[in-house]
This record gives structure tokens, C-alpha cells and sequence, in this order.
């Protein structure tokens, strides 16, 4: 058993951090510029970011270090930069937790290639593999505790970040984002990432849902994890976003308020989430409300309240309920949907 199996064994749950990037452009990152950057030019920008999550509750905070595979630095003609770049991530990370007396756990993030894999891509397997490769040996040297592969929707990509990954030998946690219909971009649903999960176990010691469209969504994936669930031994994680984005004159800001965010939190600890944290937009003043909520709260066990769910989160897509009731009751007629569908016409 890995060191945060055994914390989440003693306290129920983890809490994981926010958004690296939006909290960033707050700070002063200019669109189109690559974050990992900052890593080297703005260190102390990093750090404040990560400690104010810590100062809010987080038990695991993710390095800067999302898009630092040599494909996507090679846009900025940085892809000698792989190993610096992820070094720095996870050592500032750690710096950043050393300033506190209780453990935090630093998870190296490591994102996308950003090329379509073979055979719809050019792209190798072989070489989507070394580079995943390189960006987990560098986190790893730098100080990271596990590896957080994310917002993946290709089974292939994944695949490749995990099979690079498992050569640090660290715990990895790997995710992927579900989008309008509860589905990844290239058409998964999450029983195919629970597949997945298994065949690493135990290099892959957990797996969910990230980014996506919204806290309420995320949690309709989250149902979908938990009524497909076949390794007990495996962890289940939600980083879903604050709420969803609206532009607001030239910027764009996400719509979840800290209320609605520790109701949240709440709804993954029910669906059987023992990670829990946010993706876009999620500040510190999100975190400590999710924290605070989820300090004496009891998980239910009760029958699954789509209703109650949405009536907190938000709504959700027909497609996506329609999933979640065919996981629920496989080989139905999708009610809930249209029990949606009777909503919105009102």
C-alpha cells in the first residue's frame, strides 16, 4: 500500500488543489504563452499559487508542468526544455509544501501531446511513450510523491502516458475529460478508463474525471465509475470544474461559487470519490469551501438523486443522462432522460 492509500485509509478522503492556469492569467500570464515557463522566469508566481491551496486545505497539489511534453513545447520551441522544465515543477511544488508541518502530497501533472495518435495521427505510440517517458523521469528527479495523467480522450495516448509513466515507478493517477454527452472527445465512455485502470493495477493506483463541463457533469461520470466499479483496491478522483465559463466583457470566468463547489465536493465523497478537487477556475476560496464542507460530513449511502444533483450543480446534457441511466439500469429505457427532457420544456 502506497503512503496516500494509507492517509486516505486513515482519513476518508484526500483533497487535491484547483486550476494551475487560470489562477496564472490572474496573476499575470498572458494567452498563448506556455505556463511551465513561469517554472523558470516566475518561480515565486508558482509557489504562491500552490500555497494558497495548502493554506485552504489541499492535501495534494499538482506541479506546473500540464503541457511540458517536447510536442507541446515544441510550439514554442522549447522542446530541449522537457527535463528543466519538470524538474523545476516539481521542485518548486516541493519548496512550496516544505513550508508547512503537514504532509502534501506533489503530484507531477503531465497533459496531452496535442497530436492525434496513430492510426487516425501521425504520431507513434513509441514516440508519445518516450516522451511521457521523459516528462515523468524528470518529475520524479525533481521531487514528486505520484504521477496525474490528465485530460486524456484517446485509449491509445493514455495507454502511451502509461507506459512512460510506469518506468519512474511512481503511484500514477490518470484521468480523463468527459465532455457534452459524458463521453471523451474521441467517444469514451468512462467503463473504457476503468478497463484501462485495471489492466496497469497496481502501477495505476486510481482514476476519474477532470476538466470536462462542469461540476455537474463530472459527477454524472462519477456514476457511471462507481455503478462499473470491479477493483475495490483502485481509488476513484474527481477534479471537476468550477461550475462552467461565461464571458464577462472580454474575459471568460467560470460561474461555480464556493457554495456551490462544497456541495460538490459533497456529491463525489457520495458517489465513492476518495480524491476530490477542482480543474478550471477553481481558486483557494473554492478549496477551503470544499474543505470546510467536507470536514465532519458523513457520505450517503443512499439510492443515487440525479435530481438532487443537478438541482445543486447544475443541469446536465440529455445524452449524458441517458448514459448514466443505461449504467444504472443496463439495457433500459433511458427515464431519466426523459424525466429531463419533460423539465426543460417547462
Amino acid at each position: 500500500m502506497t503512503r496516500i492509500e494509507e492517509e486516505i485509509k486513515k482519513k476518508g478522503y484526500l483533497l487535491a488543489d484547483g486550476a494551475t492556469g487560470t489562477n496564472l492569467f490572474d496573476m499575470g500570464l498572458e494567452s498563448g504563452y506556455s505556463p511551465e515557463f513561469w517554472n523558470l522566469e516566475y518561480p515565486e508566481r508558482v509557489k504562491a499559487n500552490h500555497e494558497s491551496f495548502i493554506r485552504a486545505g489541499s492535501d495534494i497539489v499538482l506541479t506546473n508542468s500540464f503541457g511540458a511534453n517536447e510536442y507541446r513545447l515544441a510550439l514554442h520551441n522549447a522542446e530541449n526544455k522537457v527535463e528543466e522544465l519538470n524538474f523545476e515543477a516539481a521542485s518548486i511544488a516541493k519548496e512550496s509544501s516544505n513550508k508547512f508541518e503537514k504532509h502534501v502530497f506533489i503530484a507531477g501533472s503531465i497533459g496531452p501531446t496535442g497530436e492525434i495518435l496513430e492510426p487516425l495521427g501521425v504520431l507513434s505510440k513509441t514516440d508519445a511513450q518516450a516522451a511521457f517517458k521523459q516528462q515523468a523521469l524528470a518529475l520524479k528527479d525533481g521531487g514528486a510523491d505520484l504521477l496525474w495523467i490528465e485530460t486524456m480522450s484517446s485509449e491509445e495516448e493514455m495507454e502511451a502516458a502509461l507506459l512512460g509513466a510506469k518506468e519512474s515507478s511512481l503511484p500514477i493517477i490518470c484521468s480523463y475529460s468527459f465532455d457534452t454527452h459524458g463521453k471523451s472527445m474521441m467517444g469514451l465512455e468512462p467503463s473504457k478508463l476503468a478497463e484501462l485502470a485495471r489492466k496497469f493495477y497496481p502501477d495505476v493506483i486510481g482514476y476519474g474525471a477532470n476538466c470536462g463541463i462542469g461540476a455537474s457533469e463530472l459527477i454524472g461520470s462519477l456514476i457511471c465509475f462507481k455503478t462499473s466499479k470491479k477493483n475495490d483496491d483502485l481509488l476513484l478522483v474527481a477534479k471537476g470544474n468550477c461550475g462552467v465559463p461565461e464571458f464577462k466583457g472580454d474575459a471568460i470566468v467560470y460561474n461555480g461559487t464556493p457554495e456551490m463547489m462544497a456541495k460538490y465536493a459533497r456529491h463525489a465523497i457520495d458517489m465513492g470519490a476518495s480524491i476530490i478537487g477542482g480543474c478550471c477556475g477553481t481558486t483557494h476560496v473554492h478549496i477551503k469551501a470544499m474543505s470546510e464542507s467536507l470536514e465532519s460530513y458523513k457520505p450517503l449511502v443512499e439510492k443515487i438523486d440525479l435530481d438532487s444533483i443537478i438541482k445543486d450543480l447544475g443541469s446536465m446534457t440529455a445524452g449524458n443522462i441517458a448514459m448514466i441511466n443505461n449504467y444504472l439500469n443496463p439495457g433500459s429505457t433511458p427515464i431519466i432522460a426523459k424525466r429531463e427532457r419533460k423539465r426543460k420544456r417547462r
